[in-house]
């Protein structure tokens, strides 16, 4: 294991060290586009500063609205009956809207009922195996000024719905 971190705190700054003498070698003026490459980042950041913001202010709403806890509420017994955890759909819910928010949730809920519960477990798969679909359609496509997202809303909240589907699938089988 220490090899391995070794390893690890070197690669980042050997990297640096090739990109720099493969510029040179080029005879480009990295130092320059160096500084051209942080002004654009820049300018990315502040044009993708709205859609994020947008993005937590309607997270904030749904949690502390009550709504999804109400949504919740309603459809307990049609989970119970299937054999799903109420207690996981938050983060179903909030996974494909935002990887910050949903991760606090695994935490909240491995804390609670512990990283070898069934609950522990199921989070941390499905925390694995979707993405926040919403999020990336929102800041890329924002970023880029695509209007129509066409197909790419769909499918990527259907692959979300498959990969929900398969790791309380996967996890029943292995675990339960």
């Amino acid at each position: 294991m220490g090899y391995l971190t070794s390893i690890s705190a070197y690669i980042i700054p050997c990297f640096i060290l090739i990109v720099l003498l493969v510029a040179t070698y080029k005879k480009l003026p990295s130092y320059e586009l160096f500084v051209e490459g942080g002004k654009e980042g820049i300018q990315m950041a502040f044009s993708l500063l709205p859609f994020l913001l947008g993005m937590i202010v309607s997270i904030s709403i749904l949690r502390s609205s009550g709504a999804l806890e109400a949504f919740i509420e309603l459809i307990t017994p049609f989970l119970v009956w299937f054999g799903i955890p109420p207690e996981i759909l938050p983060l179903a819910l909030i996974r494909p809207i935002s990887g910050t928010a949903a991760l606090g949730m695994t935490t909240e809920l491995t804390q609670h009922y512990g990283p070898d519960s069934f609950i522990g477990r199921l989070a941390a798969t499905m925390q694995g195996s979707t993405d926040t679909t919403l999020y990336i359609l929102t800041i890329y496509f924002g970023a880029v000024g695509i209007q129509k997202m066409r197909y790419a809303l769909k499918v990527g909240l259907l692959a979300d719905i498959v990969g929900i589907s398969a790791s309380i699938i996967i996890v029943k089988l292995v675990f339960g």
